[in-house]
Parts: C-alpha cells; structure tokens; sequence
C-alpha cells in the first residue's frame, strides 16, 4: 500500500475513531474482486476491515455500501459488521468496518440463517426500489420506486442488463425476442406480493458465520423488492443447507409456484454475470428463456 495513504490512515484512525497508533499492520486479504482488501490491525490487537478502491472508477460505492449496511442494521433482523468509517482520501475511497472473528457453524446455524433471513423480509414497502440508487457487484443498480413488481424487475433489472450485453455482443435479437416472450409471463408468475426488504446479492460468498455462531450479512446490494430475489440468489453457486430453505419456510412460506419464480429471478444475477465476465453463463440464460417460451 502507499506510503502517503498509511499515513493518511493513520491519521484517519487517531482523529476519527479516536485510537492513539503506535503500530499498524496491513495484511491484505483475498475473495474482493474490485476492492484491496486489508485486515488492518492497530496497535497489534484492535482489529478492523479495510477495504480500498478508486475514488473515480465506481463512484459512491462505498458510501452505497455504508448506507445499505445501516439500513439493515436498524432493522435488527439480522448482524452486519458496523461501519467505523467511509470516506475519500486523496484518489482513494476507503470504508472501514468492525472485524468479524470467524466462528464454526453449529448445528444451529442454517436453521437460525432462514428464521432471521424470512424476519428481514418481512420489513415491507408499498412500492418496489429503494431511496437511493447502488451497485450489484461493480454495476450500477437503478431503485426507482415503482408500484409494480412486474414493472420494476423489467425495468430496474432486466433490460438495462440486456442493453449493455447487447452492446457487448453477448446477447443476439433472438435472445432479446425470448426475453420480450418471458416479459408477458412475469405478472401472472409473480402475483401481488407486497415489496419485502433484500439483502440484494445473497449468494455464499456475501454471508460469514462470527464467533457466536451467527450468520452475518456483507456486502448489500439492498432494496425493496420480491423476497423470491434473495432466495433464488442462494441456490445460483450450489445453494445452502437444507435447513435454511425448511426454517424459512415454515416462517414464511414459500409460494407455491416459487420454483418458476426463483428461475426467472435469477437471469438478473446471470445477466450481471454475463456483462462482467463473459459468455460462460449465455448458456443458463438460454435455458431459462427456454423454460418460459
């Protein structure tokens, strides 16, 4: 890391979070993949997280990421790590939070993972979006509020993700027709839920257990929207324990057509995959549009 921007940090720590430093370590950390990442360890045993990104590349990410973890703080639903800090310096956006000591999944964990995840949804909105726009991954999220969630998902999600991977040339006009072919189908899939509070980007990388055995929420990509996003996200890279599907249920039951949704719900994290690394996942798209046409 830079010499100037330790320092700056460490100024930082001493005028914020009022820490006299006499030492701090910068032990960077894998699994970001737009972010540094840092175990920042002050004074050799105050812990903190530290993540660092350009000012200018995806502007306002941290500050969404600060907000989004706030929100569902205040809903004390489920654990975040709280935000110590988030700011720029100098070329630098940085966002620091409390450090989460790793704790082992007892046989608690996945049941206790689906109760506080169907709580969180039952936070609700009478529309769909949020009152701030923010980023999935490394692209930007639209989160006007909108009375439909046939609307909403079409026009929040799926067609900016299939404008820019026209334009990238991963997607082709038969595609783009199969899509329009699904559009006419998601009212009457959907139904009239009423907009439950999201998590967002809930896949197993954006989820750690603490040392109390708790699930712990990172890296929100929050809104108001169908809860069928969140549960659907869960099963995209291998999905989760059966018991967190079976707790969930039994506290907030799934639909009964939630197979069909949780399938169209996810072209939305597939698209985001497409536009970011590639044509690897053309192939689950098509096999969702065929599934719908």
């Amino acid at each position: 890391m830079d010499r100037l921007l330790r320092q700056s940090i460490k100024e930082l720590i001493e005028e914020q979070l009022r820490l006299a430093v006499s030492s701090m370590d910068f032990d960077s950390i894998g699994g970001g993949s737009i972010n540094d990442t840092y175990r920042l360890t002050v004074n050799a045993e105050k812990k903190f997280f530290l993540k660092v990104n350009s000012s200018s590349g995806f502007p306002g990410l941290f500050e969404k990421e600060k907000s989004g973890l706030a929100f569902l703080a205040q809903q004390k639903c489920i654990v975040t790590p709280a935000v110590q800090w988030e700011g720029i310096i100098e070329d630098y956006q940085l966002l620091i939070l409390e450090w989460i000591h790793l704790g082992i999944r007892d046989e608690n964990f996945w049941k206790k993972f689906g109760e506080k995840l169907a709580h969180l949804h039952s936070v609700r909105h009478e529309q769909f979006g949020f009152g701030e726009d923010n980023y999935m991954g490394s692209l930007p999220q639209l989160n006007n509020f909108t009375d439909s969630w046939c609307d909403f998902f079409i026009g929040y999600r799926l067609q900016p993700q299939i404008k820019l991977a026209i334009s990238k040339g991963l997607i082709q006009k038969n595609h783009v027709g199969a899509f329009e072919s699904l559009f006419k189908k998601i009212e009457s899939i959907f139904g009239m839920e009423k907009a439950c509070l999201l998590h967002g980007d809930l896949w197993s990388g954006n989820f750690m257990c603490n040392d109390r055995s708790e699930p712990v929420l990172i890296d929100p990509a929050i809104y108001f929207g169908h809860r069928s996003v969140d549960l659907a996200m869960t099963t995209l890279f291998g999905g989760f324990d059966r018991d967190f599907y079976d707790s969930y249920n039994y506290h907030f039951p799934f639909p009964a057509n939630y197979e069909e949704q949780w399938e169209i719900c996810n072209l939305y994290p597939l698209l985001i995959h497409l536009n970011l690394f590639g044509s690897g996942y053309l192939g689950q798209i098509e096999r969702t549009l065929r599934m719908f046409n």
